[in-house]
């Protein structure tokens, strides 16, 4: 038997090793009081005893069955080894197992060594142990030359390999374990060598640098430590039934007491006894020398092992491991950064809490980690959140005195959660909290009504749905709470009761909030009983139900079609003044079977719903009752069944009334002569809004209402007095009547001379909305501008298409005027601040709530003209006044202009990039007009331009090959516009527009190679020799372009960057003399380029071009000497800076006569070609001193890089040296940033001390296309002039 004090190793540590992992930090042992002086590692492997080895060993231990050098034998033949026969599966592992067991007892030696090569195989290495290792090495001499043969061309090893096979080769591993220890149960592992071997081995493996070893050995170990626990149950259950059985024949009489048995007993009960020591010790040091150090690995897949397995010990052997020595580790635990690490922790302490009788245990526990626990339930993993809130409900059920008010309201709230799953968790704890307790005064309740339990217990759900606050709408409550209390909410019978039954003396009746509360309760439960998938928000979409669902839900579809048939006119009738509640029931009836009206007899009960609905329209002018009326009426009215006929003749007396009321009320209001009073104005408002409510569901082309209509609107637009709300539903009804027409024409069934009617009104229609954007009344406008856009995208070209060709009389394309009006409308009413806006209150509150919906109304105006340009409706250049407001209003409406660019650029890019270039444009000249033709190219306007070129620039991807011509295009017009105004202040002087070519180079990073030199050659057309020389501030943008177009090859991808000073770069300039980086060329892009690069260049071949060669980058107007200049000199520039000269200096004669002399032209054609030719020269030699620098940098730097991921390894060689609670829960310096940067709320550091929590996190991210954050300085210190 082994002590555990006399527990050693062989394994040597590094003493930093040590001294960082010797705590488990302020967590474990504040006062110190169990500082460790070092590792507690189990077992020393034994040495053999002379005589112990069988003769012949590894000779043949049965018929047919041996072991040949690690090999596992059947009759002769050689089959394969452990390894290959675990990644076999389990089938074979029981008499694989069992023939090693026979190995063992023959030849120990060689049977432990085909066990260690089977752990070295199972973590990946192709090395294996020889018996000569075995023999003569330490473990840690075995580890360290097992680590220096591991492949590590690949990070991966079998426990990491993806696959099926790979997926059930670590549940086989698990269970060769696991049979294992139980086939050795009884002998083997009480010989003092098998386990002391294998545990040394393990806990020398779990301390390794190498992951795969460290994966490996922890998992095996945590699982040996399973199977011990298992070994050690069975122990003390066997102690105690012979401790049972002692007692009881001890206890027998003398003279039926037998001796012999109670010896038998004893001596039975000691080696149980010593079995039991032995095995405490063994899973003393598999926790000690593994647990304790690996439950704090860098790996979290390793953390998750240990917190696993140990949630298993204390729940299958209780009594020794669930105490608060080993719960503490759990606790701990559930600080861990890894999502995975923290959802183990709650599912070993769900087993333990679902156990009643462990709940005294879990006191203490509870009472330190209970907050931690609550805090999990808004954790940012929806898994882990979901297993909290079910933890919680196991706590309560344990005991209802733990969770206080505050931690129970944390969960309440939850059930209005967007994430299904953690909604129905809450909805199963506030059930259990709620609803599961009963009194003794309610078991003789009755099952059903008003006096029943479900009567009390629905009251209480109506209080929760209005004292949460938190959500509006009951459907998520319901459907939350539909899993476990799906029987409380389909009793519509009691919630009927309580609706219309008078309440017993005593009972307190439910207020009329409670009652709208019920109402919407109870048609939310309708709903998910009838469509059976969660509401809006809640799961990805509809789902293919069960025959068992199905049928379930035809039942609840009959119960409740008989029900409320009879009690919803009585519903309608009791509540029929009161909007909400009618509104909710009247939606009731689109869940009817229908046919039940007919086979269950009930047309007297649909006679009474159709007049409380004419009642309810009747008394009602709210745009919401009166279109639930109408879709009521919609459903209702179906031809598939018997009751059409009794519904639509109700349907046409309604509308009979109602046309024949308007017409008559039309007369009056319109005669001449008489100024309308509010009452008359009362009345037709009114009949017209049920009237528009009822033509958007309903046909009622019959009773030709576009007359009546279009006279209102004429009469309003020539008098400008009609009131807001008439225009704006008579505009609403007329595109109805439109929409009918064209339902019908479209159809076919109509007469010829209908589409040249529709086409006439249509037109007509249009005019007259097109004359109403004039109005004075912004709420007619938005309707005469909506109406406007509905229509031109419905009477499109997109009218004729899938084979309605003959439709193309009625396609009406907007004239430029009817654009213009349409442009200027989207600038006036949406492009404004949000101060500008005057519908707000005074209120705080309702002044935010106003200024969302003024914003959605805007976002719906601009959408609405978003959606013209994208079909082509009206000009694609029309947007550019909406692009170049990008920037301005990106929080607003950023989504909706970044969609129409894409959409736009899918139908035509070329066309897409001049609407872009268009708008930068109309920037430019704004912001010449406001600061005029001297501004500040560091001013905020300018820089506010190029930052939405470069946002521009960045919608076009990375694929330069399919925007090829897009981008030419835009360079071209650029070009073009910059040049296209001369100077105000003469000859000489840069052109008005030069400064946009600034703007432009944000977009010379998406030109492809070839294409630089192709605009590169354009652009030089519009300069002059004069042009290439200046270097005065105000030429600098053209010196930035064409740097940016001459800068080739490597470096495509690098955008220009913004916000350069004029003045600092001139400074720079003055001071030092820079190189610009050459670049290679190939030899055929040096020579020619190919035409279709210079498609658009062709058309203007007659230009002359003043400089065709790359113009220099510093000039000047004396030729030095190519024999006295410095060696950077004659790269730089062909021609030196000019002098600076004092106004007072005196000018040599020879200069002035220099300047003085004038050119004659074929002499200065001479002169220059000779500059020329010579400065090629010098280009070409600094070139090849640039191309060959750069080689040497480049190889070094890829030399350093390839040395570095050398050191660097492919991952496995890990340094365990930081503590992982520091690594794991608190800051860590080296790492990157964890996910948790990218989250709205974070519950990873909830309860850590303050001095731990990560380095705040004040400062913004960089953004990722800044040059500044994906360069180094080396790029970014590059002069570009």
């Amino acid at each position: 038997m082994i002590a555990a004090q006399d527990l050693h190793t062989d394994f040597q540590f590094p003493q930093e090793a040590e001294s960082q992992l010797s705590s488990d930090t302020d967590f474990e042992d504040p006062d110190g009081k169990n500082a460790k002086t070092g590792k507690s590692t189990p077992f020393k492997r034994g040495r053999k005893v002379p005589g112990d080895k069988a003769k012949g060993g590894g000779a043949a231990r049965g018929p047919g069955v041996s072991w040949v050098n690690g090999h596992h034998q059947e009759n002769g033949m050689e089959n394969m080894t452990l390894f290959e026969v675990v990644k076999m599966g389990k089938s074979a592992t029981q008499s694989v197992i069992d023939d090693w067991i026979e190995a063992y007892k023959h030849d120990r030696d060689i049977a432990l060594l085909d066990l260690i090569n089977f752990f070295i195989q199972c973590s990946g290495c192709r090395g294996a142990v020889s018996a000569e290792m075995f023999r003569h090495m330490q473990n840690s001499e075995i580890i360290r030359k097992m680590t220096e043969e591991f492949d590590e061309d690949s990070g991966d090893y079998p426990l990491t390999l993806s696959g099926p096979q790979w997926k059930k080769f670590r549940i086989s591993f698990c269970d060769f374990i696991a049979v294992l220890v139980r086939q050795c149960q009884y002998s083997i592992i009480y010989d003092e060598y098998m386990m002391d071997t294998v545990i040394s081995l393990l806990t020398g493996l779990s301390d390794s640098q190498v992951r795969a070893f460290r994966h490996t050995s922890t998992l095996a170990a945590m699982k040996l430590m399973t199977a011990l626990v298992n070994v050690a149950l069975n122990l003390s259950i066997n102690m105690d039934n012979t401790q049972r059985q002692y007692e009881a024949e001890r206890n027998k009489v003398i003279a039926k007491r037998a001796n012999d048995r109670l010896e038998l007993l004893l001596q039975k009960r000691k080696e149980l006894q010593e079995n039991q020591d032995e095995i405490e010790n063994m899973m003393n040091a598999i926790f000690k020398g593994v647990f304790v150090h690996r439950y704090r690995d860098a790996i979290a897949d390793i953390r998750a092992i240990c917190i696993e397995e140990i949630g298993m010990w204390m729940k299958l052997y209780s009594d020794a491991f669930l105490n608060d020595s080993y719960l503490k580790y759990v606790g701990w635990t559930m600080h861990d950064k890894q999502g995975e690490v923290r959802l183990k922790c709650l599912t070993a302490l769900q087993g333990l809490y679902y156990n009643r009788e462990l709940g005294t245990r879990l006191e203490l526990f509870t009472s330190r980690f209970k907050d931690r626990i609550v805090s999990m339930t808004l954790d940012k993993e929806y898994d882990v959140a979901v297993q909290a809130i079910k933890l919680l409900t196991l706590v309560l059920q344990s005991s209802d005195e733990v969770l206080t008010a505050e931690d129970c309201e944390s969960v309440y709230h939850l059930v209005y959660s967007a994430h299904r799953p953690i909604a129905v968790s809450a909805g199963e704890f506030l059930f259990k909290k709620l609803f599961s307790h009963r009194g003794p005064e309610e078991e003789g309740l009755p099952r059903r009504g008003r006096q029943s339990l479900n009567g009390s217990l629905i009251k209480t759900t109506v209080f929760f749905f209005l004292e949460s606050e938190l959500h509006e709408h009951g459907a998520y409550l319901v459907d939350s709470l539909w899993e476990c209390a799906s029987e409380l909410l389909k009793d519509w019978e009691t919630m009927i009761s309580l609706l219309l039954d008078e309440p017993v003396p005593g009972e307190e009746a439910l207020s009329d909030r409670q009652e709208t509360a019920l109402v919407e309760i109870m048609l939310c439960a309708i709903r998910q009983a009838c469509e059976c998938h969660p509401p809006v928000g809640r799961g990805t979409g509809k789902r293919v139900l069960t025959a068992k669902e199905k049928k379930t839900q035809l039942d609840d579809r009959t119960r409740i079609t008989e029900m409320f048939a009879v009690a919803l006119p009585l519903l309608l009738a009791k509540y029929c003044v009161d909007i909400d509640k009618v509104t909710n029931l009247l939606q009731i009836p689109k869940y009817f079977d229908l046919d039940i009206y007919t086979t269950g007899r009930l047309e007297k009960h649909l006679d009474a719903l159709l007049r409380q609905i004419w009642e309810v329209i009747d008394k009602h002018t709210d745009t919401e009752v009166l279109e639930a009326c109408s879709t009521t009426y919609h459903y209702l009215c179906n031809e598939e069944f018997t009751i059409y006929n009794r519904v639509d003749i109700a349907r046409s007396q309604l509308l009979d009334e109602l046309v024949d009321k308007f017409n008559r009320l039309l007369e009056d209001f319109l005669e001449e002569g008489e100024e309308p009073d509010d009452d008359d104005s009362y009345q037709v408002l009114s009949t017209l809004k049920k009237i528009s409510a009822f033509h958007n569901a309903h046909d009622l082309t019959k009773w030709d209402l576009f007359t009546s209509n279009y006279r209102l609107l004429n009469t309003g637009l020539q008098n400008g007095d009609m009131p807001e709300q008439i225009v704006i539903q008579a505009m609403q009804c007329t595109h109805y009547i439109i929409l009918w027409h064209l339902a019908k024409v479209s159809g076919g069934t109509s007469p010829k001379g209908d589409m040249v009617t529709l086409r006439k009104q249509m037109r007509a229609f249009c005019l007259m909305c097109q004359r109403y954007l004039n109005s004075i009344n912004t709420a007619v406008k938005e309707q005469a501008f909506t109406t406007l856009c509905d229509l031109l995208l419905i009477f499109s070209h997109q009218i004729m298409a899938s084979g309605r060709e003959q439709l193309e009389p009625l396609v009406y394309t907007p004239d430029s005027s009817l654009q213009t009006e349409l442009l200027n409308f989207i600038m006036d009413q949406v492009f404004i601040d949000q101060d500008d806006d005057s519908n707000s209150t005074d209120g705080h509150q309702d002044d935010e709530a106003n200024k969302i919906e003024a914003l959605h109304k805007r976002r719906n105006l601009l959408a609405a003209y978003c959606k013209l340009i994208t079909y082509n409706v009206v000009e694609m250049n029309t947007g550019a006044d909406i692009f170049k407001q990008y920037m301005r209003y990106y929080n607003d409406y950023g989504d909706i202009i970044k969609e129409t660019m894409s959409k736009t650029r899918q139908i035509d890019k070329i066309q897409c990039a001049r609407t872009l270039i268009l708008s930068l444009q109309k920037l430019f000249n704004e912001m010449l007009s406001e600061l005029g033709f001297n501004f500040d190219r560091s001013s905020s306007a300018f820089c506010g331009i190029k930052e939405l070129a470069r946002r521009f620039s960045l919608t076009f991807g990375l694929d330069q090959l399919k925007t090829r011509e897009a981008i030419a295009m835009l360079h071209k017009n650029g070009i073009e516009f910059s040049f296209k105004e001369p100077s105000p202040q003469g000859e000489g002087s840069p052109p008005l527009n030069l400064a946009f070519l600034d703007i432009l180079s944000e977009f010379s990073s998406k030109l492809i190679r070839q294409d630089k030199r192709t605009v590169h050659m354009y652009l030089e057309r519009f300069m002059t020799f004069q042009m290439a020389l200046q270097r005065e501030d105000c030429w600098l943008p053209l010196i930035s372009y064409r740097n940016s177009l001459q800068a080739g090859g490597d470096d495509d991808t690098m955008s220009v960057i913004s916000g350069i000073s004029s003045r600092g770069s001139t400074i720079r300039s003055k001071k030092s003399k820079t190189a610009t980086v050459g670049k290679r060329k190939l030899p055929e892009e040096e020579n020619s380029c190919s035409s279709s690069d210079a498609v658009w260049m062709n058309r203007e071949q007659n230009v002359q071009t003043p400089v065709m060669m790359h113009s220099p980058h510093l000039t000047s107007t004396a030729l030095r000497d190519p024999k006295k200049m410095r060696p950077e000199d004659s790269y730089v520039a062909a021609y030196a800076m000019p002098t600076e000269q004092h106004p007072h200096q005196a000018v040599p004669p020879q200069q002035q006569q220099q300047q003085q002399q004038p050119h004659h032209p074929h002499q200065a054609t001479i002169d220059y070609n000779t500059q020329v030719r010579w400065m090629l020269t010098q280009r070409q030699q600094a070139e090849a001193r640039q191309q060959q620098e750069r080689v040497s940098m480049q190889y070094a730097k890829m030399r350093n890089h390839m040395q570095q991921a050398i050191r660097r390894g492919t991952g496995l060689m890990e340094d365990d040296e930081e503590p992982i609670v520091e690594d794991v829960m608190m800051s860590s310096e080296d790492r990157l940033e964890d996910i948790n940067e990218g989250m709205d709320f974070d519950t990873m550091d909830i309860d850590l001390p303050a001095s731990k929590n990560r380095r705040e996190r004040t400062e913004l991210k960089p953004d990722y296309f800044d040059p500044s954050s994906i360069m180094d300085d080396s790029v970014l210190n590059v002069s570009m002039f």
